[in-house]
């Protein structure tokens, strides 16, 4: 069974970086997609980034795009989220998610899908003060 676990989440400045973390484990094949996803209070979760497994394809919302890096440590299992030029609209939770094993470009999926994603964190909060 696929868990994923977040942590690096806190409290910012306007202007600051966070470094997010997510420690994969169960995964037993090679192709899949790992995301970040946030949902801020009253509002729908959103896509922020997704990488494909073991490569550097990645997929990035525009309203991060330029301010925050996705990457994996293949070696460590793990998944980052490095946020620079924060702003006080970054605060939410953020939540590490992850897929079933999938082919990297599929017409039906979209990498900033909540629903198609198959494995959730239990989130971390993230909130960046003005």
């Amino acid at each position: 069974q696929v868990q994923l676990v977040e942590s690096g989440g806190g409290s910012a400045q306007a202007g600051g970086s966070l470094r997010l973390s997510c420690a994969a484990s169960g995964y037993t094949y090679s192709g899949y997609y790992l995301g970040w996803f946030r949902q801020a209070p009253g509002k729908e979760r959103e896509g922020v980034a997704a990488i494909y497994s073991r490569t550097t394809i990645t997929h990035y919302a525009a309203s991060v795009k330029g301010r925050f890096t996705i990457s994996q440590d293949n070696a460590k299992n793990t998944l980052y989220l490095q946020m620079n030029s924060l702003k006080p609209e970054d605060t939410a939770m953020y939540y590490c998610a992850g897929t079933v094993e999938r082919d990297v470009f599929t017409a039906s999926f979209n990498p900033a899908r909540p629903s198609d994603y198959n494995y959730w964190g239990q989130g971390t909060q993230v909130t960046v003060s003005s």
